[in-house]
C-alpha cells in the first residue's frame, strides 16, 4: 500500500511540474500578445519589421563601406611609401628623375588644396 502510495504521489507530482510549466508559458504568452496589441496591429507590426529589417540593412553596409575605406587608404598609403623609398633610391643611384621626395612633384597652390579640401567634406557630407 505504501508503494501505491509513492507512485501516485509521484505522479501528481510531476503533473503537478508540468502544470506550472504549462501556466509559466501561457503566462509568458499573454504577456507577449498583450505587448503585441499595445503595439498595434498585426499590419503596423509588419511595416515596423520590414523598416527596421531595411535599417539594419542600411547600417550594414554602412560599416561594410567604411571598413572598406579604411582598408584601401591603408593600401595607397603604402604604396606611397613604396614610391617614396624607390624615387629616393633612384636619386641616390644619381639617375633621373631627382628629386628626394614627392614634395616637388604633387605641389600645388594652396587655394587648389583648399578647393579640393572642401570637396572632399562636402562629399563625405552628401555620403
Amino acid at each position: 500500500e505504501k508503494e501505491i502510495w509513492n507512485r501516485e504521489r509521484l505522479s501528481l507530482q510531476k503533473s503537478l511540474k508540468q502544470a506550472d510549466a504549462e501556466l509559466s508559458k501561457l503566462r509568458a504568452e499573454l504577456r507577449s500578445e498583450a505587448f503585441l496589441r499595445e503595439l498595434g496591429s498585426d499590419t503596423d507590426n509588419a511595416v515596423l519589421r520590414r523598416i527596421y529589417g531595411k535599417y539594419l540593412r542600411a547600417e550594414s553596409f554602412r560599416k561594410a563601406l567604411i571598413y572598406q575605406k579604411k582598408y584601401l587608404l591603408l593600401l595607397l598609403g603604402g604604396f606611397q611609401e613604396c614610391e617614396e623609398a624607390t624615387l629616393a633610391l633612384i636619386a641616390r643611384m644619381g639617375g633621373q628623375p631627382s628629386y628626394t621626395g614627392l614634395e616637388i612633384i604633387t605641389h600645388h597652390s594652396k587655394g587648389f588644396t583648399r578647393f579640393r579640401s572642401a570637396v572632399r567634406v562636402s562629399i563625405a557630407i552628401s555620403r
